[in-house]
């Protein structure tokens, strides 16, 4: 059905560090030969995982005018409430069928980076719905975890420190990103999902529903179904890990057709820190070679990215 990986995460949480190297191990040869990977073992409760689908139906089920009150328009830090065809991942094809809301690393009105208006330091933006805070949060916080231990195993992999990026992903610009594909016609050439892309950040992880959608080119160019696996999430590297590690891991494009069934997805995009440099790992390079991207700070990064996604931030309306 797939060429894409199941990795065992149980082994990085293990005492044994030849355990935690053959789990990176397995990690790694994914993101070198295909750049996605499902993970089990993850250590997301299923209540909690359950429960972020909960809120998405919850929130996508409120009035439209209720939701464009949390516009991401109204915040200056990537946050709230993206419309129906209110992005575009593909700048060649026509706007994604699909609605979003983003949640940022939650952060209290009267912190330091949000008094100081930093990037990416924003406050959320709330619904008005009971218990919903909380819901998402806690889904927030395991993927949190989630992250740190899979960044542990890219460590492990690349031959770095195993805690590199403890402190570059511990206020990480991480976005949770609720999603909701309208039916439509899943056929080639019709109107898409969600545009065929690369991710920007480190990792992603991604829940399903179990209603297909979601392809992965192949390093061919064939594209793959990857389907639902009860108990996994789905996993890739994003544009910024490969910044790192000067293409020796490499972000693969993938797209959603247009579910002919109402599709939801939930996905966390890992990020570092706003002020994390991200620089050519020495261990990335081979003797006389040379760094392929110049280093640069994470917020200024993903804030190229985001502006040639948004046709909001293209013009400032």
């Amino acid at each position: 059905m797939t060429d894409i990986p199941i990795i065992d995460l149980a082994g990085l949480r293990s005492s044994d560090l030849e355990e935690r190297r053959a789990a990176a191990a397995a990690l790694g040869a994914a993101c070198r030969n295909v750049g996605f990977f499902y993970v089990k073992n993850h250590g997301i409760p299923d209540k909690v995982a359950r429960g972020i689908f909960d809120a998405s139906r919850t929130l996508f089920a409120q009035p439209p005018e209720t939701k464009e009150q949390l516009s991401i328009k109204r915040s200056a830090h990537n946050r709230g409430y993206v419309g129906v065809a209110g992005e575009r991942l593909d700048a060649k094809a026509s706007p994604d069928q699909k609605e979003a809301f983003n949640i940022g690393f939650e952060l209290p009105p009267d912190d330091p980076d949000v008094l100081a208006g930093k990037p990416f330091r924003g406050v959320n933006l709330w619904p008005d719905i009971p218990g919903w805070r909380d819901q998402v949060l806690a889904y927030y916080d395991a993927c949190m975890t989630l992250q740190l231990t899979i960044h542990r195993g890219f460590a492990l992999d690349l031959g770095i420190a195993e805690d590199f990026f403890a402190d570059k992903m511990d206020r990480p610009i991480a976005t949770l990103r609720l999603l909701h594909y309208p039916a439509g016609e899943a056929s080639e050439g019709a109107e898409i999902g969600a545009g065929q892309h690369t991710d920007y950040g480190n990792v992603t992880i991604l829940a399903t529903d179990g209603v297909a959608g979601l392809q992965v080119q192949r390093r061919d160019g064939v594209w793959l179904d990857a389907p639902h696996i009860d108990g996994a999430f789905v996993c890739n590297i994003g544009d910024c890990l490969m910044r790192w590690t000067n293409d020796v891991y490499v972000s693969t494009p993938h797209r959603v057709l247009r579910p002919k069934a109402e599709r939801y997805s939930v996905a966390f995009f890992a990020d570092a820190n706003p002020d994390a440099l991200v620089e050519t790992l020495p261990t990335c390079l081979a003797p006389g070679e040379a760094a392929r991207y110049p280093a640069i700070i994470c917020a200024d990064y993903l804030r190229e990215r985001l502006t040639a996604t948004y046709d909001h931030l293209k013009t400032g309306n």
